[in-house]
């Protein structure tokens, strides 16, 4: 008793104070979802205004390098073009929206700061923002994805209520680390450029342009990477494979043990975000 009381003489707040406020912040920003849904379209509108195809260059441009890099490693490593050119797309395609979430996340409360000093804002409205920006521009994708799929014939065997349920997975797990960077870069400025270099670094150990081949306990370096199941959850299902069930088991622990681990150190750092910024 005599504790709280001296916090309150001191304005110390306890711990089940921050995390209640950080839960409202939590509940206000999905209560302002369609804010952080229009914060993200016009992020997307105002880079590309004035521009002729607008985000689709972005496609066009993963579009060229899908081919290229589809026919000249299929060709390097002997594989069939109509299993290998569908693969790779996918794999780039995925690969960047996790990469931008990631990296862009590190600028999510640096950005805003001028809003987020000047309001009351919940600031998990702008973590979604970042996901949501990645979203719009991966519908733009959904064109080399159903171009590919189509055109070498591997619609038939497209699993799409399996797939979206590997995107779900996708988005908790990509979400919880685009906030743990964002807070990060807030407070240590330098961080986006390790962040840069980790995914840059990852890119090459993941299979995005290559062919692991064989079974996942046979590869370490697959088995203890999280950016391959994120990769494989979303891949494997849309190109009529079966997802391994250690899979499944790797990103939903991963996304309980994040969000608790991310989220509590947001309750904890909240009001000081600002002042870092």
């Amino acid at each position: 008793m005599q504790s709280v009381q001296h916090m309150v003489r001191t304005g110390r707040r306890g711990p089940m104070h921050e995390f209640s406020m950080a839960f409202a912040d939590l509940r206000a920003s999905f209560e302002r979802i369609g804010l952080a849904w229009s914060l993200a379209w016009h992020d997307v509108v105002s880079r590309y205004r004035g521009s002729i195809l607008g985000p689709f260059w972005i496609t066009l441009s993963m579009g060229l390098m899908v081919a290229g890099i589809g026919f000249l490693y299929a060709n390097l490593f002997k594989v069939p073009v109509n299993e290998f050119i569908p693969y790779v797309a996918l794999g780039i395609v995925f690969w960047g929206m996790i990469a931008n979430v990631i990296l862009e996340g590190c600028q999510t409360f640096v950005q805003a700061s001028g809003i987020l000093s000047q309001t009351s804002l919940p600031m998990m409205t702008f973590v979604w923002r970042t996901v949501m920006r990645n979203v719009i521009n991966l519908l733009h994708h959904v064109v080399i994805i159903v171009g590919v799929l189509v055109f070498y014939d591997h619609w038939r065997q497209t699993n799409v209520p399996v797939g979206v349920v590997g995107v779900i997975l996708l988005l908790l797990n990509i979400s919880w680390m685009s906030l743990a960077v964002g807070m990060a870069s807030a407070r240590f400025r330098d961080i986006p450029q390790i962040v840069g270099s980790v995914i840059q670094f990852s890119m090459f150990m993941t299979p995005v342009f290559w062919l692991p081949g064989g079974r996942l306990v046979d590869h370490a370096v697959l088995l203890l990477n999280p950016f391959y199941h994120l990769l494989e959850v979303v891949r494997a299902p849309l190109l009529g494979q079966s997802v391994d069930t250690l899979t499944y088991v790797v990103l939903s622990v991963l996304a309980l043990v994040g969000w608790i681990a991310t989220f509590s150190t947001f309750a904890v750092i909240r009001r000081r975000i600002v002042h870092y910024l």
